[in-house]
């Protein structure tokens, strides 16, 4: 089988520095695990000049989406790593799934308004990569077999050589603002307790989104975001329309490593204090909270079913429920979901049969999509999506695009939602869905 070559480079913690040389490039993507600030992220990966990209076609099912995307990757090639070589992308695709791509899945109403026209998904197919390995501090361009000799010269000639960083700016137009008013939140939060308590769904995620008129350069906006909220799963993504996704994910959706699958669904949130006695304080209420316990095993039961459609019979366990992961501006009660990869099937197979992430539907998840469809006004574009790579390996990483914003025609969006249960209260819920962005809010506001 065909191998990969590798091209060494300086060791760079912030991949500001090398991503800086291509964000103005044709599909330029970063994934980035916001190292130092989160300490659980290992790799940054960034490309750009796709091969081609692949959007849905207008009526196309996402079954056959999904397997277009498999051609392409087949297309491509397999290809190996060298020997002893451990990074998470040989070539493959990177790009984005938004929550409504789930409308190509499963038979769901159309009522929400879709006024941001964000396509419901676009992957682009790749044959390099920029990898920082921040355990071993290593910066390594990685090139796919396919790719000719002369591209590699090229970027290996782009990223050797100093480039200065021109520094943009970003600023709102007008301070952002939610499109629901506490009212109007709280008759759709009625509306769900009716739905429970008619038996139709046991949990909602309940959204709203903020927006304003925004200019200048999303970058600047991403550069001062990642500062105040280091999330594992952050990104960037610049569209074909100079549309730009800005993501601040602390939630892996769904992994796969050498077949084997995790997801890690985050369900419980606290704010953080900076007093630290009620931080610990805080943290401590919600890992004993049955409320939020029993909330999270709603969504862990949810996902083990989901992984089950594509995980080999009797692997699907959860090995870590409950446990406690602290941000900025929130802690976060999160448990893990793994299994392995039935023969026959692979990520994609994954992603048609978990997508969107339970953890940001509620449950049951049809039920709840369609209630979540006629109570939000206007439908969730990238919030509750995925950035994503799967690579010509089969190996995968996403995530759950939540704390994450859309810079689109002048504006700039972002939501914050949260579970609605049978005890739960609309004002907290209503607090927990500002909590969650308030850090967002208050640094655009700043710039």
């Amino acid at each position: 089988m065909p191998t990969c070559t590798l091209h060494p480079l300086p060791y760079q913690a912030d991949p500001a520095v090398y991503f800086a040389r291509i964000r103005q490039a044709p599909g330029a993507v970063l994934l980035d695990s916001a190292r130092p600030g989160a300490v659980r992220g290992r790799f940054d990966l960034l490309s750009a000049w796709p091969l081609c990209t692949l959007t849905p076609d207008a009526e196309e099912d996402g079954q056959h989406y999904l397997q277009r995307l498999r051609e392409q990757l087949a297309g491509l090639g397999r290809a190996h790593l060298p020997a002893g070589v451990e990074l998470p992308f040989a070539g493959g695709l990177i790009g984005y799934l938004s929550y409504d791509f789930g409308r190509r899945l499963e038979r769901l109403p159309a009522i929400a308004c879709d006024d941001l026209g964000l396509g419901d998904a676009s992957l682009g197919l790749y044959a390099w990569a920029l990898i920082s390995d921040h355990q071993r501090q290593r910066s390594q361009l990685v090139f796919h077999p396919a790719l000719p000799a002369t591209e590699r010269e090229r970027l290996v000639a782009l990223f050797e050589h100093d480039a200065p960083t021109v520094a943009g700016a970003f600023r709102l137009a007008a301070p952002m603002r939610g499109d629901l008013a506490a009212e109007d939140y709280r008759q759709a939060f009625e509306r769900v307790q009716q739905y429970i308590h008619a038996g139709d769904c046991y949990q909602i995620n309940l959204t709203q989104r903020f927006r304003a008129p925004c200019q200048g350069d999303p970058w600047a906006a991403y550069q001062a975001l990642r500062a105040a909220c280091p999330t594992p799963f952050s990104g960037y993504q610049v569209l074909a329309d100079g549309s730009a996704l800005l993501s601040f994910s602390p939630e892996r959706f769904i992994r796969v490593s050498q077949g084997e699958v995790e997801t890690r669904p985050i369900k419980g949130t606290r704010a953080r204090s900076s007093d630290p006695v009620q931080d610990a304080a805080n943290a401590a209420e919600l890992l004993a909270s049955t409320k939020d316990r029993a909330e999270n095993l709603m969504i862990v039961d949810l996902l083990r079913n989901d992984l089950g459609r594509s995980c080999a019979t009797g692997s699907v366990q959860v090995p870590e429920l409950f446990s406690l992961e602290s941000y900025p501006n929130v802690h976060h009660m999160v448990s893990s979901v793994t299994g392995r990869l039935a023969p026959g099937k692979d990520a994609l197979d994954l992603i048609a049969g978990s997508f969107p992430g339970g953890s940001i539907t509620g449950a049951p998840k049809i039920r709840a999509m369609q209630i979540i469809d006629e109570l939000e006004p206007s439908r969730r574009a990238l919030y509750c999506g995925s950035l994503l790579y799967v690579d010509v390996r089969g190996e995968m990483d996403s995530s759950i695009a939540i704390r994450s914003l859309l810079v689109k025609d002048g504006q700039v969006c972002c939501w914050g939602g949260g579970a609605v249960v049978a005890d739960s209260q609309w004002e907290a819920e209503y607090e927990e869905s500002i909590t969650k962005v308030r850090v967002l809010l208050q640094t655009l506001q700043g710039l």
